[in-house]
């Protein structure tokens, strides 16, 4: 039954419980295959349970993720009512990683196109031309634009003379205005 359950639900493991308070262990793909390698029988869950490990739904996960890296999974325990009331696995840390890093590459990758959009194409005087005049001391460090900040890039872009040196054949001003809500939304970001 617990292995039609798996497949019907394409659950990767079941809690093996007596009631919502009462967890007895788990059976997973992983202790069905281990047992079916040893050539052992499996007619109950108990022939393929092995331990649960679980966590407080009050835990951070920060500080359960290394339990779950190691286990593959935890069950969750409510402190109100001490009740099993769910699951977190592997695969959601993998989700929640990808859901938060994922701005954070995406312009990254942004940002290094644009580099390389002007990577060779203005000299060091140009880029400083993009600073703010207000601070002289950072402008005279700009030599490459992996010196520049976003905003910067902007404000390189915008300038027509500047645009027409790239070989990049697009709308100046819708460019800039989409390049500038990226710069927002990077801000935002981080």
């Amino acid at each position: 039954m617990a292995i039609t359950l798996m497949l019907a639900n394409d659950f990767s493991q079941l809690p093996v419980m007596q009631s919502t308070r009462d967890l007895k262990g788990v059976i997973s793909w992983k202790s069905i295959g281990c047992r079916l390698t040893q050539r052992s029988e499996i007619n109950t869950v108990k022939d393929a349970m092995e331990p649960a490990y679980e966590i407080k739904a009050t835990e951070t996960l920060f500080e359960t993720t290394k339990l779950i890296i190691e286990n593959d999974f935890v069950f969750v325990r409510s402190t109100s009512n001490n009740e099993i009331t769910g699951i977190v696995t592997a695969t959601d840390l993998s989700e929640q990683y990808l859901r938060l890093s994922e701005p954070f590459l995406l312009l990254g990758q942004i940002e290094n196109r644009i580099r390389n959009l002007i990577h060779g194409v203005f000299d060091a005087e140009t880029l400083r031309n993009a600073c703010n005049d207000n601070d002289p001391d950072r402008k005279s460090q700009v030599e490459s634009p992996a010196d520049l900040t976003f905003g910067e890039y902007v404000r390189l872009l915008e300038n027509e003379e500047n645009w027409a040196k790239l070989s990049f054949v697009a709308d100046r001003k819708i460019f800039r205005a989409e390049l500038n809500t990226v710069r927002q939304i990077r801000n935002d970001v981080m």
